[in-house]
């Protein structure tokens, strides 16, 4: 009988599969050398990890292509990563060096590159929602085939700007993906003490759409979930949502020890933890996989360096790059 991971070689090209890896340890390798200067005091404010949650993010963009769109949280280092940025440049930025993706002036919370199609990662809680929306509008009035990606997390499912969203974009048949990655807290607030239905893409019936609730550290059925949105969106079918059910590992931010979590719970995802998933599935050798670790820990180490030795921005640069010219 033909094994798990015997099929999804078929599935997927080596390419992909190798891909599929890397990206998600680059994720985790960035944020663990962020972690490690944050806790040393190099860093320009506060941090929001997205450790345990790589495969949604790698899964995801994997799905897109180079003219598409997407709206980050202030947990979307690993967004911008997944998507290509480089990781010299949003480093620099986490340290407020005058060589990152806005200068040093927007940080963790607010990494933007119009090139890659990064409308904006945000501070504000549901603050990419209608921004996506708006998006995605764009993109039909001008008889465009791109399609918007827009994460937020399960807090944000909450706000108004998701239901005012998402009802505009059913209505209007709007080429936006919302994905809910579902880490399981709002700041401390576990989701399941705040709503009644716990599979949250089931609101999607509300509205007419599609709703899909995954596996959110299966980046394989991440990549396919979405590859399914993006297809129908891209074709005129209108917008769903994806919920990637994932988990949270380290605290809300830089500070937080994560004291509320309940006994166990920590331990049983890093069971389920999306990269030792991977490795465990036996879609690479050994020899790729520390190939790979290998040539990210360089790349990580090196942009960390770029962001040491880059220069903060002076006072003639303040007011530079805050309004259109």
């Amino acid at each position: 009988m033909r094994t798990l991971a015997e099929t999804k070689k078929e599935m997927y090209s080596k390419e992909q599969l190798l891909e599929f890896y890397r990206t998600m340890v680059r994720i985790r390798t960035f944020e663990e050398k962020a972690a490690e200067c944050f806790t040393k005091g190099m860093l320009a404010g506060n941090i929001h990890l997205s450790i345990g949650q790589e495969a949604a993010e790698a899964g995801a963009f994997a799905a897109i292509g180079p003219q598409d769109y997407f709206t980050s949280t202030h947990r979307g280092h690993g967004h911008a990563i997944a998507r290509g940025a480089d990781p010299k440049l949003a480093m620099a930025e986490l340290f407020g060096k005058k060589t990152g993706y806005c200068k040093g002036k927007g940080g963790s919370m607010h990494i933007m590159d119009m090139s890659l199609g990064i409308l904006g990662a945000n501070g504000i809680v549901g603050g990419g929602i209608p921004i996506a929306t708006g998006a995605g509008y764009s993109c039909k009035y001008r008889g465009t085939d791109q399609v918007v990606l827009c994460f937020f997390g399960d807090g944000a499912s909450n706000e108004g700007t998701f239901h005012e969203s998402i009802n505009m974009a059913a209505a209007w048949d709007l080429p936006v993906v919302y994905i809910i990655e579902n880490n399981h807290y709002g700041i401390t607030v576990d989701i399941d003490r705040v709503t009644k239905e716990h599979d949250l893409a089931k609101r999607a019936v509300g509205y007419g759409i599609d709703g899909y609730t995954i596996d959110g550290n299966d980046v394989e059925k991440v990549y396919d979930t979405v590859s399914q949105a993006v297809a129908k969106a891209r074709s005129g079918g209108g917008p769903s949502i994806v919920e990637c059910k994932t988990y949270r590992q380290h605290g809300h931010n830089g500070g937080d020890p994560g004291r509320y979590r309940k006994e166990g719970e920590l331990e049983y995802w890093k069971s389920r933890d999306p990269l030792k998933l991977f490795r465990e599935a036996g879609y690479l050798n050994e020899d790729e996989i520390a190939a790979i670790e290998a040539q990210v820990e360089q790349e990580i180490q090196e942009a960390c360096k770029f962001a040491v030795d880059s220069p903060y921005p002076d006072e003639s640069d303040l007011m530079k790059g805050i309004f259109c010219e």
